[in-house]
């Protein structure tokens, strides 16, 4: 029988990231202070070569921005190489190759493939076809386990600036709760914290799936359902909030849900009284009129860290890169010099 994500070995030196599942508080540990470690090189202050040699495979058939640029960008900051390919058309799956020949044809010009693709458990499949390590950058409405670690990171950053922990803290999470692949993997990795209070709002027919409420709830946090975006944000730390998955749905469950208007927006943070809370979006945001999701006038509020989010993306990719390719911090810091030019120079 073919092993689902969830029943890879932990993640570490030579090993697959496709789920959350495969992490524990000692890795993520390890992963966050790598992330730390390589702060002046995601800066561009520094220039390591610490992957020099090295060769990413990067196959994304799905859209993506800030995922696959950054996975890559962080490949290249550690001094490693990338090749890539985007869509099905320039791939030869669109001439019927398999997801296994893929794998097993690129895997063996790489040292460490990326891979998103649309559908829910191709990734693992890219992993059991693959000589090397495969990282998980988003299987369909699947999981996303460096959305995860960015988030989780991001969250713990800037509880840690109020004088807050992740643990015991309050998490308002709203929008698309179905289909959105990052909450599903955000809330799996929470539950490795303690006494986590999830505050969850999403239009009718998006609700979160059951077997994420009940993986959550068996391990011993609270899910409190909210009637609105604004009941769901008063009193909590951090808002995570989400796009609606469009291009996942049918017109169907596009017209029950009714997604117009706004998701979040300042006046409902005000009325929550809730203008200091944190306030976190995996991107892409739709900045359309009614797209119904975090509205840009938010985006001067203190607690803005949705860019602070992507940002971070790059630290904990390098950081991922560097537990599966066996990179300690020591070995870092040795093949690390300064940057012959001036990355800290206000550009015009």
């Amino acid at each position: 029988m073919a092993r689902t994500p969830d029943q890879f070995p932990p993640f570490g030196p030579g090993r697959h990231l496709l789920s959350v599942q495969q992490l524990d508080r000692a890795m993520l540990g390890q992963i966050f202070e790598l992330a730390e470690v390589v702060d002046p090189i995601a800066a561009g202050t520094v220039r390591c070569t610490v992957l020099d040699g090295a060769v990413l495979g990067s196959l994304f058939f799905e859209p993506s921005t800030r995922t696959r640029l950054s996975f890559e960008s962080a490949f290249l900051r550690l001094g490693g190489e990338v090749t890539t390919t985007t869509g099905f058309t320039f791939s030869s799956m669109a001439k019927g190759e398999s997801i296994s020949d893929t794998s097993r044809v690129v895997s063996g010009y790489s040292d460490v493939m990326v891979v998103r693709h649309p559908d829910e458990g191709s990734v693992a499949e890219f992993a059991r076809a693959s000589v090397v390590p495969v990282i998980n950058a988003g299987d369909g409405t699947g999981e996303h386990p460096s959305q995860a670690l960015l988030d989780l990171y991001t969250l713990r950053t800037e509880l840690g600036r109020r004088g807050k922990s992740v643990d015991g803290a309050t998490i308002a999470i709203v929008g698309d709760l179905k289909y959105g692949r990052t909450v599903h993997s955000l809330m799996k990795l929470l539950t490795l914290s303690r006494d986590i209070t999830f505050r969850l709002f999403s239009p009718p027919s998006l609700e979160l799936p059951v077997d994420i409420e009940r993986y959550v709830v068996e391990r011993g946090h609270r899910i409190v359902e909210a009637d609105s975006a604004t009941e769901a944000v008063a009193g909590a730390d951090a808002v995570y909030a989400t796009r609606v998955q469009r291009e996942r749905m049918t017109e169907e469950v596009l017209t029950s849900a009714n997604v117009t208007g706004n998701l979040l927006n300042r006046a409902m943070l005000h009325e929550a009284d809730a203008e200091e809370i944190i306030i976190m979006h995996p991107l892409p945001r739709d900045s359309r009129m009614d797209s119904f999701d975090l509205s840009t006038d938010v985006d001067e509020l203190p607690g803005l860290s949705i860019f602070h989010q992507t940002d971070n993306g790059l630290r904990i990719r390098m950081a991922i890169f560097l537990v599966a390719m066996g990179c300690s911090a020591d070995a870092v810091k040795a093949a690390t010099k300064n940057q012959s030019w001036d990355a800290t120079l206000d550009w015009d």
